[in-house]
Parts: structure tokens; C-alpha cells; sequence
């Protein structure tokens, strides 16, 4: 049962492709599954590509079709919590679409037919994430908490601000994670969220982000799930007779 390890964008992984050994390529939904291992873990890449319904299908077809074990999304975002700078690391701990609203029939951001608007992470996988960003990018500030998704990027003060009054524990906002945890979350299959911040979110996100995704965020990636993979494989160890261990 391998690991998934799944980006938007093709400079978030190239780096850990890069490193995939005993490769082999499965296409299957109009997508690429790099299977193979890294540093002696099985594992999974894939490439979710931009939005939420993409990163949803993604994700189910990595729970239903490769029995992942768990799922890694890793990428950037936009820092909209205060204190949140371009170049720091967002462990997410729960997720929540800022952008659905089905009220008044169910509270605003509340997924229908779930009873809830936050979906957490796997609590053991965000702590060796937490611990891998201390040990592989120490000059990084890292932060855990809310980070929340939507389909749309981010990219003037105005709309920040705005989900800033709105959901003032938010730490950072992109267009995939939320998805992929109400997905995993229907499968049972443990979820781990790992964001650099590439800009944020304001008038200049349009910018910033370019120049950080090729300069900053697949290396910093590449890094932090390197040295968190041993401890995933180990939070994450496969079924047993008995059930998941662990």
C-alpha cells in the first residue's frame, strides 16, 4: 500500500519525480500515477492539477484504484493569517471551502449531507510534517492550523481581507486541499497538507507567485517531504488483520 504524494502544478514535484526509483506510469482519468519509491517507501505521484473538482477526482482515484494508505498534498498557497509571510511553511490541521454556501438550507460552509464545514488531517501525520520542516528547512517559519480552499486564486487585498473578517483563524488559501480532504474523509484514508506561501494573496499575488514556484517551492517541497517520509511510513504503516495499526 503505497503513500500518495499529490501536487497541482508540475514544479511543486518535479523535484521528488526526479527521485522516484523502480518508476512506473499508470494513466488512468487523463492523468499520470508515477509509481515507484522514495528513499525505500512506496509511493504514489500524481499531479491533481487547478481546482477542486479536479483535486477531487484526483484523490478518488488514488483511494479507490492504488488503496493508498495516505495522502500527501503538498504545493503552495496564499498566507492570508497575520503573521503568515511569502517563504513560510502551512501545516494544515483542519480545511474548509470558503467558497460554498448552500444556506439558508445549511449553515455557510457546511458540506451537505457531512454535518460539518472542517475536515481535519491526520493529527500524527501534521506533527512529523511539523517536525520535518523544523529539521530539513529550519530558516522557515512554520505555522498549523486552518487553511481553507476555493476556486478561485486569490489575488487582490480587497478578497483577503474579506476572508480574513470571515474566517479569522485562517492561516492560508489555495484552490485544492479542502476538496481532497472531504474526499479522503469519505474513503477513511488518512490526509497530511503541506503549503509554502508563495505570496499574500493581495495585489501583487499574481507577481510573487511565478518567481516563488520556480525559485522556492520545489526545493522547499522537496525537502520537507524527504525528511518526513520515514515518519509517514511510520504513522501510516498498512492494514493489518486487526485494522490499521497505529
Amino acid at each position: 500500500m503505497p503513500i500518495a504524494i499529490v501536487s497541482a502544478l508540475p514544479q511543486e514535484q518535479a523535484g521528488l519525480l526526479e527521485r522516484l526509483s523502480a518508476a512506473r506510469t499508470t494513466r488512468l482519468g487523463g492523468r499520470d500515477f508515477h509509481a515507484g519509491a522514495l528513499q525505500g517507501v512506496p509511493v504514489v505521484l500524481v499531479l491533481s492539477g487547478i481546482g477542486k473538482v479536479a483535486a477531487a477526482a484526483t484523490t478518488a482515484l488514488l483511494c479507490q484504484h492504488f488503496q493508498v494508505r495516505g495522502v500527501l498534498f503538498t504545493g503552495v498557497a496564499g498566507g492570508v493569517g497575520a503573521g503568515v509571510a511569502v517563504g513560510d511553511v502551512v501545516v494544515a490541521r483542519s480545511l474548509l471551502q470558503h467558497d460554498l454556501d448552500a444556506s439558508p438550507i445549511f449553515p455557510r460552509w457546511e458540506v451537505p449531507g457531512t454535518g460539518r464545514s472542517h475536515f481535519d488531517t491526520d493529527a500524527d501525520a501534521a506533527a512529523v510534517l511539523q517536525a520535518a520542516c523544523a529539521e530539513a528547512v529550519p530558516t522557515r517559519q512554520a505555522h498549523a492550523g486552518l487553511m481553507i480552499s476555493g476556486d478561485r486564486f486569490v489575488s487582490s487585498a480587497a478578497e483577503s481581507q474579506a476572508l480574513q473578517r470571515l474566517l479569522p483563524d485562517a492561516l492560508a488559501v489555495d484552490m485544492e486541499s479542502a476538496a481532497v480532504a472531504q474526499v479522503a474523509a469519505d474513503f477513511s484514508c488518512p490526509l497530511a497538507v503541506l503549503r509554502s506561501i508563495s505570496d499574500r494573496a493581495d495585489d501583487a499575488a499574481h507577481v510573487d507567485f511565478p518567481q516563488f514556484l520556480a525559485e522556492v517551492a520545489a526545493p522547499l517541497s522537496c525537502a520537507v517531504v524527504q525528511a518526513a517520509l520515514p515518519g509517514l511510513a511510520a504513522a501510516w504503516a498498512p492494514l493489518s488483520a486487526s485494522g490499521r495499526s497505529g
